[in-house]
């Protein structure tokens, strides 16, 4: 099983110092937060906490584009990959997305993902003009095309929310970027199956956790992608002994997501976080 270092939110001016460091200890993967704006008002709640808790802790907490963040990290590592964990694709244009993670894929050497998901906030569509309704066909549409376009031939497309004529971007990396597909509604797990990559959890007990592996691995059977390669991106917050990581590994867990100090504390200054990867590093990842 490898490791993902999540960062969390904030500490956003630490993010080359703890790229490096997580790089040079042997860490798998770093995931990094999406967030565009904050909404004075908002409709919608949020699924995996209370929705009032996490308005709260979001406001003013300052958030890079995960494109420009990547870029900051992949520039002082080598060996590292780093994917957005997870993007909200369909209130982006996927062309002009395409085109930002070729490029990023192409000047790593292929070490880049693309966490891929929704966005609980209806504010996230309607503000940057995409319709909320139908948010998971054009979510699929989005993921068509990044593959397509980002194939190196031309390419064409003529869906219910995108249609353009024959295209072709240029460079492209060398490999296909895996697409980890988060979420933990049906529909999220069933996308995942059907043309994901991999899949990436949101915070869950370990039992919660085995449960989705265990529907996402049948619906697999079901779309005939069981044989496919297939990553597992799981987070328990709960893990924190070689124990609990073999639990894990045991439920089919490719990569366990582990942030190694308190992400709620806003006491935990730089010094303490480079300290708290290294040691995770030292106990488990190495």
């Amino acid at each position: 099983m490898k490791y993902t270092l999540m960062l969390g939110l904030g500490g956003v001016d630490e993010y080359m110092d703890m790229a490096r460091t997580a790089d040079q200890a042997g860490w798998d993967c770093i995931g990094l937060p999406d967030s565009i704006f904050f909404p004075k008002v908002n409709e919608s709640d949020y699924p995996y906490a209370d929705t009032e808790m996490v308005r709260n802790a979001l406001e003013g907490v300052p958030v890079i584009d995960p494109f420009v963040a990547m870029s900051m990290m992949a520039a002082v590592t080598k060996n590292i990959h780093i994917y957005p964990a997870v993007m909200k694709v369909p209130v982006r244009q996927p062309i002009v997305l395409a085109k930002a993670l070729s490029s990023l894929a192409y000047m790593t050497g292929n070490r880049v993902k693309l966490g891929a998901g929704l966005s609980p906030w209806k504010e996230d569509f309607v503000h940057n003009g995409v319709t909320w309704e139908g948010r998971g066909k054009r979510m699929d549409e989005c993921i068509e095309i990044i593959r397509g376009v980002m194939s190196g031939d031309y390419y064409e497309y003529h869906g219910e929310y995108y249609d353009f004529a024959p295209v072709k971007l240029s460079p492209v990396p060398s490999k296909p970027v895996p697409v980890i597909i988060g979420g933990h509604a049906k529909p999220a797990l069933r996308r995942a199956a059907r043309i994901g990559d991999g899949w990436i959890s949101a915070n869950s007990d370990f039992e919660s956790l085995s449960a989705l592996v265990e529907q996402i691995n049948q619906l697999r059977s079901e779309y005939g992608t069981i044989n496919k390669p297939f990553e597992f991106h799981c987070l328990d917050s709960a893990a924190q002994s070689a124990d609990d990581f073999k639990r894990l590994a045991s439920i089919g867990t490719t990569h366990a997501c582990v942030t190694p100090w308190n992400p709620y504390d806003p006491s935990i200054d730089s010094k303490a976080k480079i300290e708290a990867i290294k040691r995770f590093a030292d106990n488990f990842v190495r």
